[in-house]
């Protein structure tokens, strides 16, 4: 596990859900939380972009994280929400079905995922941790955004 994208012990992470899953992300990625509205379809685009958004001026892609994790579409609703996150350069909006809770790095929470024999298992895992709620694992949001940059029309 490449340890300079683990959180240090006082960190704080954001715990989202998605379906029956627990994922943290580093809470220094989130720039704010939203309820859902539906997005804006973008032509051609792959089945985890569900359009983009209009946030204060800037328009921005919505991922399902979801579907991007290989978990399957979502069915966004009512209830569910989008993490605006920075993403190297880029915002993008990811819908989750919920933020469930703010955890703090201690030592030694966060482990090594398991080694199932495939890179594309891990490229968006950096550790999991186990919690009193169950696993959780820690996201790379390096890998969510397609390899090809999204071009929306100017």
């Amino acid at each position: 596990m490449d340890r300079s994208h683990i959180p240090q012990p006082g960190a704080e992470l954001i715990s989202i859900r998605i379906g029956d899953q627990s994922y943290a992300i580093d809470i220094m990625a989130v720039r704010e939380i939203r309820g859902w509205t539906a997005a804006t379809p973008l032509p051609h685009a792959p089945p985890h972009v569900l359009g983009m958004m209009n946030l204060r001026g800037a328009i921005l892609p919505v991922i399902d994280l979801g579907s991007r994790l290989g978990l399957g579409p979502a069915e966004p609703n009512a209830s569910s929400v989008v993490v605006v996150a920075q993403i190297g350069e880029a915002q993008v909006g990811l819908v989750v079905d919920a933020v469930s809770d703010i955890l703090t790095v201690t030592e030694g929470l966060i482990q090594t995922p398991p080694d199932v024999g495939t890179f594309d298992s891990l490229q968006y895992v950096n550790g999991v941790m186990t919690t009193d709620t169950g696993i959780v694992s820690l996201l790379s949001l390096d890998n969510v955004l397609p390899a090809e940059p999204i071009v929306l029309a100017a």
